[in-house]
């Protein structure tokens, strides 16, 4: 079974089967086997816990337009609201506790944000290790074809020389013959 992987991946790679790196053993291997490459790292059942649910649809939701403009209005109700109700207001001119509460939903939001990102950059890695693996399969894919095709062509050249060999000593024995005769 070795010595299949062994020769494709002479052949192919031009390096022995036990100095590839696990990705190109494993690109040898499926070859080997025939096998397909498999749907993805993106294709697996959802595998996130509600955490990390939240803080995607925490990153989701929190870099929307939608957010930006709802935000936006409700911070506009707040100053005015608070101006038109000058002495009776809730938060005074410098809007100290709307400056608390903003700071504290950046200081909540951005670890959670950029923990959904750090699980969407691991996400892309493996995608793009999938991506090089399918890429670099059909690379030596094609390498086996046209191996096969030059293979085909130099039987085919082969035949035609030897029928062309044939007629060439059917036509020598025939000049031959006629020269004889006369």
């Amino acid at each position: 079974m070795t010595d299949i992987r062994e020769q494709l991946a002479r052949d192919l790679l031009n390096a022995p089967y036990d100095e590839l790196s696990q990705q190109k053993k494993s690109v040898i291997d499926l070859i080997a086997d025939q096998k397909p490459s498999g749907l993805g790292p993106l294709a697996k059942v959802d595998e996130r816990d509600g955490w990390e649910r939240l803080a995607d649809n925490v990153a989701r939701v929190g870099g929307s337009w939608g957010f930006i403009i709802s935000f936006g209005i409700v911070l506009v109700i707040w100053v005015s609201g608070n101006i038109a109700l000058a002495a009776r207001a809730f938060d005074p001119y410098p809007f100290i506790f709307l400056n608390l509460m903003l700071s504290m939903v950046a200081a909540l939001q951005a670890p959670v944000i950029m923990m959904s990102q750090n699980r969407q950059g691991a996400i892309d890695r493996a995608a793009a290790e999938h991506d090089y693996i399918v890429n670099l399969r059909a690379e030596l894919e094609i390498m086996l074809l046209h191996d096969k095709l030059d293979a085909l062509r130099e039987r085919d050249i082969l035949a035609r020389t030897d029928v062309i060999s044939a007629q060439l000593k059917q036509l020598c024995d025939d000049v031959a013959v006629l020269k004889a005769k006369t």
